[in-house]
């Protein structure tokens, strides 16, 4: 890929075959535990947060709940995350956000997840309650102190800046640069903070 990253649409834009023997590559058995997925992205010794985040991650991705994740799974969590209309990707974020699986997220849910996803990509530009108090001022306009998937695709929809917050806060690019390049100093130095 030269020495510059590709856009993210030239990721996509690769032929399957190309994708097809990079996934066999990194997994010859078909099949990515989350084991290997951590190892593929060089994600060792992280904080608990962090861990948990990961695992959340792939649990998300494991879209049959079998726990591995197969070339059909591995596509569609790349095209989501590239290609993926905004409901899809409101409702991917959702799930991810509902650890306890209630159907519903609490501020707590979504700053561990904030917190995790700074701690993998060292990007603290914004305070994850900075956040999760913006989220819950402009969404939770009943005061309840959780949000339905309803509740949130509409309400991030409704106020760009949560959209943009969102984006910013959820972007995988660095995750996908790895797995494409199939590099993993890249993320090691982000995680050791050099």
């Amino acid at each position: 890929m030269g020495n510059t990253h590709a856009s993210l649409d030239d990721i996509l834009a690769e032929d399957m075959h190309h994708w097809y023997n990079k996934f066999m590559r990194e997994s010859p058995s078909g099949l990515i535990t989350l084991f290997e997925l951590k190892s593929i992205l060089g994600l060792q010794g992280m904080n608990e947060d962090a861990n948990s985040y990961v695992d959340q991650v792939f649990f998300t991705f494991d879209m049959d709940g079998d726990g591995y994740i197969d070339f059909v799974e591995y596509i569609a969590a790349i095209s989501l995350m590239l290609k993926g209309e905004i409901n899809q990707k409101l409702k991917w974020y959702f799930k991810l956000f509902d650890q306890d699986g209630n159907g519903k997220i609490d501020k707590d849910e979504l700053e561990t997840i904030f917190t995790a996803i700074q701690d993998i990509t060292r990007n603290r530009d914004i305070l994850p309650e900075e956040v999760v108090a913006l989220i819950f001022e402009k969404i939770d306009v009943e005061g309840e102190g959780e949000l339905t998937l309803e509740e949130f695709i509409e309400g991030a929809k409704d106020h760009p800046d949560i959209m943009d917050m969102l984006k910013k806060l959820m972007d995988l690019t660095p995750v996908l640069v790895i797995i494409v390049e199939g590099r993993q100093k890249p993320i090691n130095k982000i995680l050791r903070g050099t």
